[in-house]
């Protein structure tokens, strides 16, 4: 799960990206895809689909595993990522990637651009990271299974942060602008200013620690409760003003743990205000406080996000404060896959009709070169900061 490098993706063919996405369907019910079987769905003959998997392993695309009983392929997430931009590029989302801007504990960002240089924030969710495998201490995405890859979680964990943020900002809260998404990535609105954990002073502690509380509050009243309500998932712009970013663990009212989880944001912004700003108020909010006007975690779940998730609903929902912990000898490679309802090594039918949906979905609207041309010379990115994906 190292830096982005999307260099190759200019060069890989309409056969590489069959393969790739053949692995991907492959994955959904086995945890290595035999090369037979990418060969099968991907409508290619055997030594011309093994060239092209020996090429995209060369190039760390995805990874050759070999178990007791079967030996075959699975997709790492530069493959992932791969597979993701194609998509993006081919609705004319984006057509260039520049500088990384972050990098946090389950996602990274990065700045990319339009035909027309316009400017975005691109969220590639990376769960599953070698410091942070033990989940269950956050969310209970595991529940009921003894398996699951870390692809398809960061798949769902973008698709309820896309949800999420749509509703949000439909409604007028503080939050980035969504543009797109697919598969782990999120591409939203680029932010004007700074995260709040690197902010050191303020004109007026109390009024900015006011709407804080008041945002926290207007969730609640919405029936939304962030659930990791804390510095670093708040910006601040020239004016003091807040923008609340990364939320993927949002949780319902309704939840059973709602209560703590919401004291739980509050303490978190009472004890940095003190800390950072040496600032304290006896006010502060609590769940009694809440008087609910809408419910917009029933809408939410009432849309097409959920359709795609009826049988897993509970991966919505975040583990409550007495979650079991995992040892350590329990935790998955990063990049791992487990089988999902069939169990290692099953033989599930694949749903072609879906394969070439997303094929079609890959191949798109090719990017003209002038396109990228254009971008590479543009004043904001520069040739140095930015790199064509259009192929």
């Amino acid at each position: 799960m190292g830096k982005l490098n999307v260099v190759m993706i200019r060069y890989l063919s309409r056969d590489d990206f069959r393969v790739l996405t053949a692995v991907e369907m492959g994955m959904k019910n086995h945890e290595i895809v035999p090369a037979s079987l990418v060969a099968s769905i991907a409508s290619l003959k055997h030594g011309g689909c093994n060239k092209i998997l020996r090429e995209l392993v060369k190039h760390k695309l995805m990874v050759f595993e070999r178990s007791k009983t079967v030996q075959g392929y699975r997709l790492n997430y530069p493959g992932y990522d791969y597979l993701a931009l194609k998509t993006l590029s081919s609705r004319d989302v984006l057509v260039s990637v520049g500088n990384q801007m972050g990098v946090g504990k389950e996602s990274d960002i990065y700045i990319v651009a339009n035909a027309e240089e316009e400017q975005f924030a691109l969220k590639l969710h990376r769960l599953g990271r070698t410091s942070f495998r033990n989940l269950k201490n956050k969310r209970d995405y595991h529940k009921h299974r003894h398996k699951m890859s870390w692809l398809y979680l960061s798949r769902l964990s973008a698709m309820k942060e896309f949800a999420y943020m749509k509703a949000l900002y439909d409604r007028g809260f503080p939050v980035p602008k969504p543009v797109d998404f697919n598969r782990h990535a999120v591409v939203m609105e680029l932010v004007n200013g700074y995260p709040l954990c690197q902010v050191h002073d303020v004109e007026d502690p109390a009024a900015l620690y006011s709407e804080v509380m008041e945002l926290i509050v207007k969730l609640a009243n919405h029936g939304l409760i962030h659930g990791d309500f804390n510095e670093f998932n708040l910006m601040l712009d020239d004016n003091d003003h807040i923008t609340m970013i990364d939320f993927p663990q949002m949780v319902s009212t309704s939840h059973p743990n709602a209560e703590w989880y919401f004291d739980r944001d509050v303490k978190c912004i009472r004890d940095f205000f003190m800390r950072r700003f040496s600032y304290e108020s006896e006010l502060y909010p609590t769940f009694k406080d809440i008087r609910k006007e809408c419910s917009l975690d029933v809408e939410i779940s009432a849309s097409g996000f959920s359709k795609d998730l009826q049988e897993d609903e509970f991966l919505l929902h975040p583990a409550g404060p007495d979650a079991e912990d995992e040892s350590e000898e329990e935790a998955e490679d990063p990049t791992a896959t487990g089988s999902r309802e069939k169990g290692e090594g099953a033989h599930g039918l694949i749903d072609m009709e879906e394969f070439h949906k997303v094929l079609l979905e890959l191949e798109g609207l090719k990017v003209k070169e002038e396109h990228n041309d254009h971008l590479c010379n543009s004043p904001v990115l520069g040739r140095k900061h930015c790199f064509p994906i259009g192929l």
